[in-house]
């Protein structure tokens, strides 16, 4: 197949992708001829082409703290925004991965360091992350921002860290801003001290933890320079309150509109075509296959909340390297390679979106082979995000109503349906992708074990779910 090729319009500021040989099946229209609008940060801000991988593991990078991708134009006497996201073995990966990309869209230099020896943390529900560098390097940082995930045994882990515990003192006594989500209000600050005197919420598991007087049920608490927060369903919402903080409401709210945050609120949860039950008489194999440039909020997300579900999911890097670099900047390792992991017959085939990611995997024949199979099979298929535009251009959504980013959608000849977060369609389902991707992954626990299991997880995760 040849390369596609990529034209910016500066005028549009969207991608127009030159179409392939024609060779591709008759059936299918090629993905490389629709056009994109600019889904990355926002237009002001430019982003970092991820760096080519070897074939064997990459080597964790050299304890260098990173640059965010701040506008080469701002003024140099302007120093960027600072942030600390501290993972540890055990961390809740939704809300570290999801905290890092909101703050990076909004424009701040995220640091995320490792309290453990190494750089490489395998996170609560098995994805495995990679730290830009060892919280030792940020000793004699300072920061604008030290904002920490949850998790179990993640928040405690933090906890144990001295050098933390010392930087983020630091903060709080010199009156910089300090953040906290789910367990780790509980676990991690209330020990150190640092809850003192202030309102706090956190995972309504450890709310007898707080004390009493200074306990608060709200999703968000802004208490001075503390911000807290509830749990994995509340992260996008904790995350833009911080950006608000650092950077004002403007930002936040581009930042929002950029997630399909404002969108979503506007949005049914779901509609279905075409319904037949997804009966699986064995526990479900999902495969969730990755590449340099795949949205890392939808990869987290979807296999953290599956994983809560008790599937089988298999993390799948159709690059040369099992580590990839997501449209972020998240370092995460893939469980394998994607020609090993299609040696066995998947139930769920589910794809990540972004522009860059999409067109990576649009380009993998062994991915192409296995969604194939998983159509003539009459298996479960889906997509989030652009790559719904990675089915079309293989006729996987020929006669299914479907739905996509709002860049993608005017772009498919299905018929796609713009009113709803989720659209499920036989056995096919897709969403808008970012912040409806909570919604897209609890449709799939819904179907395949029913509302009682799906209310269950939504439960912990603190995700606003219906009740019947």
């Amino acid at each position: 197949m040849e390369s596609l090729l990529c034209l910016l319009s500066p005028a549009t500021s969207k991608l127009s992708l030159i179409s392939p040989s024609s060779s591709m099946a008759a059936s299918a229209t090629s993905f490389s001829s629709l056009s994109f609008a600019s889904m990355a940060s926002p237009p002001q801000r430019k982003t970092s082409t991820p760096r080519k991988r070897s074939s064997k593991l990459a080597k964790t990078p050299s304890p260098k703290l990173p640059t965010s991708n701040i506008d080469p134009n701002a003024s140099s006497s302007v120093p960027p925004k600072k942030v600390l996201v501290p993972i540890g073995f055990g961390t809740e990966e939704m809300e570290a991965v999801i905290m890092v990309d909101v703050l990076r869209r909004a424009g701040a230099e995220v640091i995320v360091a490792s309290v453990e020896s190494q750089l490489e943390i395998e996170a609560a529900g098995g994805i495995r992350l990679v730290a830009d560098t060892s919280i030792s390097n940020c000793a004699n940082e300072i920061f604008d921002l030290v904002a920490l995930p949850g998790g179990m045994p993640g928040s405690a882990r933090l906890r144990d860290c001295e050098v933390l515990q010392q930087i983020t003192s630091r903060q709080a006594e010199d009156k910089r801003l300090y953040g906290a989500i789910c367990a780790a209000p509980a676990v991690t600050l209330l020990p150190w001290g640092l809850l003192r005197r202030k309102q706090t919420t956190c995972h309504p598991a450890f709310m007898d933890k707080l004390p009493t007087f200074w306990a608060v049920k709200s999703n968000i608490q802004v208490s001075g320079e503390l911000t807290t927060s509830r749990g994995p369903g509340t992260s996008f919402e904790f995350a833009l309150s911080l950006a608000e903080q650092l950077f004002g409401e403007s930002t936040a709210n581009e930042v929002g509109e950029l997630l399909l945050m404002h969108t979503a609120d506007d949005l049914r949860g779901k509609d279905e075509f075409n319904e037949v039950e997804w009966s699986i008489d064995h526990k479900p194999r999902v495969l969730i296959p990755v590449a340099n440039g795949s949205e890392e909020i939808e990869i987290v997300t979807i296999v953290d909340i599956l994983r809560r579900a008790k599937l089988d999911v298999v993390v799948a890097s159709i690059e040369k390297s099992v580590q990839i670099l997501a449209s972020r900047g998240t370092k995460i390792i893939a469980d394998k390679l994607i020609g090993d992991a299609s040696e066995s017959i998947y139930d769920l085939i589910i794809l990540p979106g972004e522009i860059a990611g999409a067109k990576r995997l649009h380009k993998s024949k062994v991915l192409k082979e296995l969604l194939k199979e998983q159509g003539v099979a009459g298996r479960i298929y889906g997509a989030v995000c652009s790559s719904p535009a990675v089915l079309h251009s293989q006729g996987l959504l020929k006669d299914k109503k479907a739905t996509a980013h709002p860049s993608v959608v005017g772009q498919l000849t299905n018929e796609v349906v713009n009113g709803a977060k989720v659209v499920i369609d036989g056995k096919l389902i897709t969403s808008k992708g970012l912040a409806t991707v909570t919604d897209f992954a609890m449709a799939i626990v819904r179907k395949l074990f029913g509302h009682a299991r799906a209310r269950s997880i939504a439960e912990g995760l603190v995700f606003d779910y219906p009740r019947a």
